[in-house]
């Protein structure tokens, strides 16, 4: 058996700091976290465990879209009650453990001032969840004087668990996460979503989109209806780079601390930090940042820059 410290047998203990394992609904046990080599910490920890909380509950709801209230916060910008009662589970789970620390959230906004700060979106990819396309997740971040620390994209639907921490690295699952390593716009595949709050810019898009097409020789473009995940599978690898117009910081604040930790860059269309403020977004391996901002400069109006 195992000896104690002391010489006498004793039980294997738990490393301290790491997840135990969780049973799946098909009775597998799978990890609340990535990787059994690392420290965890224990926001992380309480982060994994809203996050796959808020997770339940979408699923649960899949059976009766039609049934599900629907309300426009502004044109095309939809949100159901599913988004609410998923968020109210987060809050719920985040405030257990840290009823001091703030909150972001899309549906109910601020709450609390001073950091830490939850940023939350319980849904991102609400058009394609009430459309039945089983693309969507949820969204959590922990940031401190504006810079996340804490990283959670969960994938109800997969099962898919992206997770990352400052100076941690970044997961999938069980697995080490590493950007593309493709050098050129040439041969790859990007990501993108259109403005849909943001019209005014769609030309501008469509223009930028063609040259990368034509010019720069990208392979192809996908639009998936996630930020989030576009920025989870940019940190895996699945795709090359990403660019968006306007987003919000619930649409980003977690998926660009995992491409960071998994060694890509996130930038604004001029190549600085200024997307934290924008919404302006692009990210990918070094090379590729510098290449997208170089593709995408000529069409930069000044309301890009």
């Amino acid at each position: 058996g195992v000896q104690a410290a002391h010489g006498r047998p004793g039980r294997r203990r738990r490393r301290s700091g790491r997840l135990p394992a969780r049973a799946s609904a098909s009775g597998r046990r799978e990890p609340f976290f990535s990787s059994s080599s690392v420290m965890i910490k224990p926001a992380l920890t309480v982060a994994v465990k809203a996050a796959r909380a808020a997770g339940t509950v979408i699923l649960r709801r899949m059976a009766r879209l039609d049934a599900i209230p629907v309300t426009e916060k502004d044109r095309f910008d939809f949100a159901s009650e599913v988004d609410r009662q998923a968020e109210a589970e987060i809050i719920k789970e985040l405030k257990r453990s840290y009823p001091r620390h703030s909150i972001l959230a899309e549906e109910s906004g601020a709450q609390g001032k001073g950091d830490p700060t939850w940023v939350i979106d319980p849904l991102d990819g609400t058009h394609n969840y009430l459309r039945g396309l089983p693309h969507f997740c949820v969204s959590i971040a922990q940031t401190v004087r504006g810079q996340a620390e804490i990283g959670v994209i969960f994938d109800p639907i997969r099962n898919e668990l992206f997770t990352a921490s400052q100076g941690g690295g970044a997961f999938v699952n069980d697995r080490r996460m590493r950007v593309a390593e493709r050098k050129t716009l040439e041969g790859s595949l990007l990501v993108t979503g259109l403005p849909f709050r943001q019209r005014a810019h769609l030309d501008t898009q469509l223009a930028m989109l063609r040259d990368l097409l034509t010019t720069h020789q990208a392979e192809d473009v996908r639009r998936t209806g996630s930020a989030a995940l576009d920025l989870a599978y940019v940190a895996a690898g699945r795709v090359d780079a990403y660019f968006e117009i306007g987003l919000k910081p619930w649409d980003f604040a977690a998926g660009q601390l995992l491409v960071r930790e998994a060694g890509g860059r996130c930038t604004d269309f001029t190549g600085g930090d200024g997307y934290v403020h924008s919404g302006n977004l692009i990210a990918g391996n070094l090379k590729l940042v510098d290449a997208m901002v170089a593709a995408l400069k000529p069409h930069l109006s000044n309301a890009l820059r």
